[in-house]
């Protein structure tokens, strides 16, 4: 095998046996785009070896995704199919693992009215609820890892020649995923998530009442509910299988409480949200709710977010990395949440994890509502770090100490 391929294989073994971690017996749907055939191929292959029953494709194409909005009847954006929805559920139900090829196109819906594009998500969001509910609850072993498309490479390397921007995203593919250590990337892996879950467990000893942000454009409060769990890397599914949700990961996360958030936040890197690019994100919050916003660049399509349902306009989870993480020190956006998050501190509008509080996921939606955490159709990710960031933590007795200072771990 050439290096690429020998990478490559790395790649899909370290997928297959960390992020879903599939089990002897167990079933397998993965969600990738046509472009990623390749690795996708041997991740299939990967997961039969690791003695999965039966691998389940479901392949995706950005450009059929856009002549929907393109060409489908006004009435088509509201619909989604119940049967699809049910057969998630099934799926879930019976213990199956999900993974997914993320890897959206940041320009793919660009002109698109933004009212299909609404109603479309929601649409999908309410049919597939109780699926949901099996992903955030940590019920099912799921994971999302990143691929080179040509238009996500060409948006992120356009300074680079076009022949050189796949080869180059593979690189930091590799790089961020750690498959470029010596010896056994698994292994690599098993000692990252060793050093995250020691910064988890400083901060749940802490038990911090509230965080208070500061930085250029921000200066913000935000309360931490009683019961909050600090949670970082994996964690079990209801089997007591370990997994990881998002490959890379740098990230400490909780909730906050849900009417306990006040002050101002700025973004500090552009949101791909669904396919369109929101950047300059200002966002003011009285008692938890979002009273004002704004944004330099898609505006119209953090309006529609903050419109899908109440819990929207309500933070959901605060999330700490430092600003000298790996994938920050590349010093290039991604477009993609799935990294751009985990390369600067970040909130997510919408819906709380129930497993970041005491006994969360056996609650139901009033319960978690009188707990403090937020409930949501909604769960979108945006990015607040930066070199300028200091967080001051306060501590049960009053006290309050430092936690990051210019963008980085006291």
């Amino acid at each position: 095998m050439t290096s690429f391929e020998q990478m490559l294989d790395k790649y899909a073994n370290l997928v297959v046996k960390v992020g879903v971690n599939i089990q002897p017996g167990q079933v397998l749907m993965v969600h990738a785009p046509l472009e990623t055939a390749e690795l996708t191929r041997l991740i299939v292959a990967k997961a039969y070896e690791a003695g999965a029953k039966y691998v389940v494709m479901d392949w995706e194409d950005e450009a059929i995704s856009r002549i929907r909005y393109e060409k489908a009847p006004e009435d088509s954006f509201g619909y989604y199919p119940q049967w699809h929805a049910d057969m998630l559920e099934q799926f879930a139900e019976e213990g199956g693992a999900i993974l997914h090829i993320k890897v959206p196109d940041p320009e793919l819906l660009r002109g698109i009215d933004p009212a299909k594009v609404s109603a479309a998500v929601k649409a999908a969001a309410v049919a597939r609820q109780k699926y949901q509910a099996y992903t955030r609850n940590s019920r099912i072993s799921w994971s999302l890892v990143k691929a080179p498309t040509r238009a996500w490479a060409d948006k992120v390397f356009a300074d680079l020649p076009e022949e050189q921007r796949i080869d180059a995203m593979w690189q930091a593919i590799f790089h961020m995923n750690r498959v470029e250590a010596e010896g056994d990337p698994v292994a690599a892996w098993q000692k990252h998530i060793a050093n995250l879950k020691e910064s988890q467990e400083k901060l749940n000893a802490k038990r911090y009442k509230s965080l208070h942000y500061r930085a250029p454009g921000t200066d913000l409060r935000v309360e931490l509910p009683e019961g909050h769990i600090w949670r970082a890397a994996g964690g079990e599914n209801e089997r007591g299988v370990y997994f990881i949700a998002n490959m890379p990961t740098e990230e400490v996360y909780t909730m906050p409480r849900r009417t306990g958030v006040n002050g101002t936040v700025s973004s500090t890197m552009p949101l791909n949200l669904n396919g369109r690019l929101v950047d300059g994100i200002r966002l003011t919050f009285k008692e938890g709710k979002v009273t004002e916003f704004d944004a330099r660049d898609g505006r119209e399509h953090l309006a529609s977010l903050l419109a899908t349902d109440d819990g929207s306009s309500y933070l959901g989870e605060v999330a700490l990395v430092p600003h000298n993480s790996p994938i920050s020190r590349l010093n290039r956006i991604f477009y993609n949440t799935g990294i751009d998050e985990n390369a600067s501190c970040h909130f997510a509008l919408g819906s709380a994890y129930p497993v970041n509080l005491e006994g969360g996921t056996k609650l139901s939606r009033e319960e978690l509502l009188t707990k403090g955490a937020n409930v949501s159709l909604a769960h979108v990710d945006f990015m607040i770090g930066s070199a300028e960031l200091d967080i001051d933590g306060e501590l049960p007795d009053g006290t309050v100490e430092p936690v990051f200072r210019q963008g980085n771990w006291v």
